[in-house]
């Protein structure tokens, strides 16, 4: 391959491997950037999954799009790393006595990237020219890197996911309660604001959060905000100044919570209370019964 080609085609390689880094690192370490490829692939698989989730199956939700965005992170990185080695095969590279002289070509780049990226290091094709020496260990040190981002993103999104639930569970606790008007007292409207505010820092630190469905809806927050709501605006009406005060703090922050929500996924605007019949809409729940206190 004349000289011009072959770093041309080492130069986009590098690219790819570059852009694949940063998406990893936007979507582990710094969430706030959502127009990556991880963030995509999820909104287009929860997109096609849209009708599963209406009837009840939810198979195209939060774990499918996590091994998705992780498989295409392993795909597009050999790709990329086969494109830094195909031009440079067979010249660049030592092959081992048992096998063919005439090598070279994308399949051995490609045999050559997959291994590498797994660290398997079967050692029969091995780098001769002194950058590839050092490129081959750079990649191998990717894949280790990979491997310990996939491991991380799970241990940081379940926590999120069982505060979510966890607040739930409680609003409808408090749903089968039923409690009266009187007995909603402002330590319990507090509690529920802190609640709120804690998964509204989760949606954004964790945007993949989203996408998981919960089936049982005693634990789907989809369904059980519209009691958060509820109870805001009959504790609004009071004669305590201070469960008056916590109503307005819990009001705000579902206007929060529900801001975001709107601003990253729903894209429905509106009331607070639109963007929660639209929240449990896009997780496939009918929209809830409204409570009287």
């Amino acid at each position: 391959m004349p000289p011009g080609p072959t770093w041309l085609a080492t130069a986009v390689g590098i690219l790819l491997v570059l852009l694949v880094l940063r998406d990893v690192v936007h979507t582990l370490w710094h969430p706030s950037g959502r127009r990556g490829l991880s963030r995509r692939l999820m909104q287009a698989l929860w997109r096609a999954g849209r009708r599963s989730r209406r009837s009840g199956t939810g198979f195209l939700g939060g774990p499918m799009a996590m091994v998705v965005v992780v498989l295409a992170w392993v795909l597009l990185l050999v790709v990329g790393w086969t494109l830094v080695y195909w031009p440079h095969l067979p010249d660049g590279f030592v092959y081992g006595s048992g096998l063919a002289a005439d090598r070279g070509g994308p399949l051995d780049a490609a045999y050559l990237s997959l291994v590498t990226l797994a660290t398997l290091g079967f050692g029969d094709i091995v780098p001769q020219d002194p950058w590839l020496r050092l490129a081959v260990p750079v990649q191998a040190l990717i894949g280790f890197v990979l491997l310990t981002a996939a491991v991380t993103w799970v241990l940081q999104v379940y926590p999120a996911l069982s505060r979510r639930r966890a607040l739930a569970l409680r609003l409808a606790l408090l749903r089968r309660a039923a409690l009266p008007a009187a007995a909603v007292g402002a330590g319990l409207l507090r509690e529920l604001a802190v609640d709120l505010a804690q998964v509204r820092i989760d949606v954004t630190q964790h945007a993949e959060t989203h996408y998981f469905r919960d089936v049982d809806p005693e634990t789907a927050l989809p369904l059980q905000l519209p009691v958060a709501l509820d109870l805001a605006e009959a504790a609004a009406c009071s004669a305590d100044a201070q469960v008056r005060t916590a109503a307005q703090l819990l009001q705000l922050a579902l206007e929060d919570l529900t801001g975001v929500l709107d601003r990253q996924f729903l894209h429905r605007g509106a009331t607070v209370r639109e963007r929660l019949a639209a929240y449990a809409d896009d997780h496939g729940h009918p929209p809830a019964a409204g409570l009287s206190w």
